[in-house]
């Protein structure tokens, strides 16, 4: 049998050459997605080789209007690969599309429940959205890419400065990032899909901004607080009935404005953005959620001024939107934590959101 398998493999190099059969071996192929966030909002779709290299795909209309948004989440993939949520902070409504092989169709367009959404979440077929010059949080069903509003779900909180919302992996509770008042907000979600009342905590640092769960649940929130080394990164446990721990508290990145984060799919590294000083930061995890700097400059590209960061479904692979230079970056994920450059894809000035798969 061994035999056979290395016959066909020879065979396959013969055919494509080896650069495509190390390609092949990366992994498989997808797509990372961001927002025009223009007055005209539009998805653009960019086709993720094995390899990790981009290449642009297409560029599909929100039917509504992009505006501030300074948030993480502002598109997002629903769990099974079918649909992608997309916030329309100028019209305050979601846009739904579904995902296709040849990039996305538009399916169906409404009001978020409040003013700006700045970003979108969701948990099997529930949908909630933040957002931020309204201060409240909205819900929705989702039925074959159409959405309703889901009774008793709106919720306001008392603070300002909406950064982002996600469920926890449970789908139990939301929680939402405040920059202004530096706080967290917890909603226990019920059996029916409806967010109770916000529980407020305070962030251990100034100016929670992003965040992402790892495969214990942990939390792990990025705290742009200001200059280098004031910028920082603390971890949180989160129960079942929604009380949120401190674990690691306030570790410094020894850059500027951390403010996107994303984990890896086993939990081990945790990444932030340091749009400061256009850079991205390696964290690793260990068992009780404990953060440990490992690199404090992973990457980093001069006026890249790094903000949103998403990688894909496997982690192998962490896309990075570079504001200052109006690019993706590309990088490949090490064992260690480490990132490897990968070539980038340009984008247009201002695009906001990012989503990969």
């Amino acid at each position: 049998m061994s035999r056979v398998i290395l016959t066909l493999v020879a065979f396959v190099a013969l055919l494509l050459g080896p650069a495509s059969v190390a390609a092949a071996a990366e992994g498989g192929t997808g797509a990372v997605y961001t927002l025009t966030n223009t007055a005209a909002n539009a998805v653009i779709v960019y086709d993720r080789a094995a390899s990790g290299e981009l290449t642009w795909s297409g560029t599909f209309p929100t039917g509504g209007s992009g505006g501030s948004l300074g948030s993480q989440g502002a598109v997002t993939i629903s769990e099974d690969g079918r649909w992608l949520y997309a916030v329309d902070a100028g019209s305050s409504d979601i846009a739904v599309f579904r995902i296709t092989k040849s990039g996305l169709t538009w399916s169906d367009r409404v009001a978020s429940g409040g003013i700006q959404p700045v970003s979108v979440t969701t948990s099997h077929d529930l949908v909630y959205v933040v957002n931020a010059t309204s201060s409240n949080i909205a819900g929705f069903r989702s039925d074959d890419g159409k959405l309703s509003t889901i009774a008793g779900s709106a919720q306001s909180f008392t603070g300002t400065g909406a950064a982002q919302i996600q469920f926890a992996p449970s789908g139990s509770a939301l929680v939402v990032t405040e920059k202004s008042t530096s706080s967290l907000d917890v909603f226990v979600v019920d059996k029916d899909g409806v967010a109770g009342a916000a529980t407020r905590y305070a962030s251990s640092g100034a100016t929670p901004f992003g965040f992402a769960f790892g495969h214990r649940g942990d939390l792990v929130v990025s705290e742009a607080a200001g200059a280098a080394p004031l910028s920082a990164a603390s971890s949180y446990g989160l129960s079942k009935d929604g009380a949120l721990t401190a674990i690691s508290r306030s570790v410094p990145t020894t850059q500027a404005a951390a403010c996107w984060v994303a984990v890896t799919k086993d939990g081990r590294y945790a990444f932030t953005a340091n749009a400061g000083s256009d850079s991205i930061s390696t964290f690793s995890i260990d068992e009780d959620g404990m953060l440990a700097l490992v690199f404090a400059q992973a990457a980093h590209s001069t006026a890249a001024h790094t903000t949103d960061l998403a990688l894909t479904e496997n982690s192998r692979y962490l896309y990075a939107n570079d504001g200052g230079t109006h690019t993706i970056s590309a990088f490949r994920v090490g064992a260690d934590g480490s990132l490897v450059r990968l070539p980038g894809v340009t984008i247009p000035a201002g695009a906001s959101g990012l989503a990969a798969r």
